[in-house]
């Protein structure tokens, strides 16, 4: 399956605008979205059975929930980026060894960065945010890096993978705001222009290898080292400490419930393991059979947004 979408962004008195087709303006937030049968009465009777019986909640959210937001994502059957392409993610090692990789990355990112620093948060991230604020989820742990959660309100949360709106110096450490890298971004290129060739998760599209090549990357202003998003590429690892942290919130919990995640990366999966060696109870809300399907009390296939909002946290 392949979805072309047009998006082409051009410079206006010094500014980048997306121009986007009409194919992906009208309808963008369901098209990364998995089928998914209707809403089953009795599943929703059961999900709010678990919520009420659960004072110390920890959910762990994946792309699954961001997907009703426009964002696509990896493993969607049909929908997802392994499905729609044979591209793969870029991969830690390459990013740090390669100029020319992280030159290609940051000129996908900077033409995919408009769109994607707009998206919003649905209905499933504003009704955890909700169940925190009225005291009923313990703490949030998302898998994803798209800063929808935190749009949404949620506090109680760690970004298991780190957040594309910021920006990490692989020198000196420094962070330094997204928003900030796409203005010096724009100041180095101002006559590059480029047509994309299909929208990728997290923040990036495709782009012509003739189009990267005389695209400029600027290093970090405070000691000239590379820059990096602040995000877990694919072949890196999570830091220790953030693992430790979760796997502390896990056990001071007393249910958990995953939501749009397929539990198939390591650095979330672990923690359900950890769930179980507490014989905590596991609810799972995503379309589709993940990693733990056996180790869940609870299975659902529906849209997130279309059930979280159902269920009374009170």
């Amino acid at each position: 399956m392949r979805m072309s979408f047009g998006l082409t962004f051009r410079t206006a008195k010094g500014c980048w605008v997306p121009n986007l087709s009409q194919q992906c303006s009208r309808g963008s937030t369901g098209l990364f979205v998995p089928p998914s049968p209707p809403l089953d009465s009795e599943k929703v009777k059961e999900l709010q059975r678990f919520i009420t019986l659960s004072k110390r909640l920890l959910v762990m959210t994946g792309a699954g929930i961001s997907t009703e937001s426009g964002i696509p994502d990896y493993r969607s059957e049909k929908v997802g980026l392994y499905a729609r392409t044979d591209r793969r993610p870029t991969q830690h090692g390459d990013f740090v060894r390669i100029a020319q990789i992280r030159q290609r990355y940051w000129a996908r990112n900077f033409v995919g960065w408009p769109q994607f620093s707009s998206h919003q948060p649905n209905p499933a991230h504003w009704a955890l945010s909700n169940w925190e604020r009225l005291g009923k989820l313990y703490w949030l742990v998302t898998q994803n890096v798209d800063a929808l959660h935190t749009k949404a309100g949620s506090q109680r949360l760690t970004e298991l993978h780190g957040c594309m709106h910021r920006v990490l110096c692989l020198g000196c450490g420094e962070q330094t705001p997204r928003g900030a890298l796409q203005e010096r971004f724009e100041v180095l290129n101002p006559t590059w222009s480029a047509e994309a060739h299909g929208l990728a998760p997290d923040g990036d599209v495709f782009l012509t290898e003739e189009q990267v090549q005389s695209f400029r990357v600027p290093p970090c202003s405070r000691c000239g080292g590379p820059l990096k998003p602040d995000v877990v590429f694919f072949g890196d690892t999570v830091n220790p400490d953030k693992v430790d942290f979760v796997h502390r919130r896990v056990k001071e919990a007393d249910s958990l419930l995953v939501v749009g995640s397929s539990l198939q990366v390591y650095s979330g999966y672990r923690f359900i393991l950890t769930a179980q060696e507490k014989k905590l109870p596991i609810a799972i809300l995503n379309i589709g059979p993940t990693r733990s399907d056996d180790l869940a009390c609870l299975k659902l296939d529906s849209r997130c947004g279309d059930l979280l909002p159902l269920i009374d946290p009170r």
